[in-house]
């Protein structure tokens, strides 16, 4: 059963970018085990902080979450042509401390997908993303990227794809996301 983090780039309460990530733990196969998350209890980076009171709660519950996965998905918002400050200070905290990167995110499987009002999708924020995962050693899963442009318009009251193209092309992303993944893991490369 393959098992997968989810984890969006937006703190918004409304955002487009975790209900693409709501919607994609829907269409994953029944034996598939999704759990979505955000940073929005995640303080912002601070080495003080750090050093003081080691590193946070949350940022400890979501390491511990991504470690028992057998991959994440960056469901990343696209801001001003870049990645979303408040995914990258999630990512740079579950970094931390170094020595327990690896444990958490050295040879991880990644995807990366996201949503955008723009009808570009986010393809230049999931451009922007590979010198961080490569410089963290995760696994980038090069079956695809999932880019929902339109985002207003994705998706149904219900938080469903209103499209039933873009709705197989996600279910297509989910599911083979996670059997690579699945199977990354199996393999022991994590």
């Amino acid at each position: 059963m393959p098992s997968l983090v989810l984890l969006s780039g937006s703190l918004r309460r409304d955002s487009r970018n975790t209900a693409l990530a709501r919607a994609l733990a829907a269409l994953a196969p029944d034996d598939y085990r999704c759990e979505v998350a955000t940073p929005a209890a995640i303080p912002l980076y601070d080495g003080d902080l750090e050093q003081s009171e080691g590193i946070p709660a949350a940022v400890s519950k979501l390491k511990e979450r991504i470690a028992a996965a057998d991959g994440l998905v960056l469901v990343t918002p696209e801001y001003n042509q870049g990645v979303p400050g408040v995914l990258k200070n999630t990512i740079d905290w579950i970094s931390r401390p170094p020595g327990d990167a690896a444990r958490v995110l050295r040879g991880r499987p990644v995807a990366l997908c996201g949503a955008t009002p723009s009808t570009a999708g986010t393809r230049t924020a999931q451009y922007a993303w590979l010198p961080t995962l490569r410089g963290l050693g995760m696994l980038q899963w090069a079956g695809g990227s999932l880019l929902v442009g339109s985002a207003g318009e994705a998706f149904d009251a219900d938080g469903a794809f209103a499209d039933p193209a873009m709705r197989d092309r996600a279910q297509r992303f989910i599911t083979e996301f996670g059997r690579w993944a699945a199977a990354q893991r199996a393999l022991g490369t994590d």
